[in-house]
């Protein structure tokens, strides 16, 4: 228990100081959590308050680059 305690506050406290912040918030530890693969298996189901949820954008919805734009600059 104490390596998952030490494990957990060791990468939030690397996602605050990414963030410049000095305070480990829910949503650091959201993030050390979701962003370790073996953390993430073992939390999977537990939801986190203020945690809020992983910066994604789908591929799909970008914008598609066009090649004769990139070509002209």
């Amino acid at each position: 228990m104490e390596y998952l305690a030490a494990e957990v506050v060791e990468l939030a406290g690397n996602a605050a100081r990414d963030n410049k912040k000095n305070r480990i918030i829910p949503r650091h530890i959201q993030l050390a959590i979701r962003n370790d693969e073996e953390l993430s298996k073992l939390l999977g189901t537990v939801t986190i308050a203020a945690g809020g949820v992983l910066p994604n954008i789908h591929s799909v919805l970008l914008p598609k680059k066009d090649k004769k734009a990139e070509a002209s600059e």
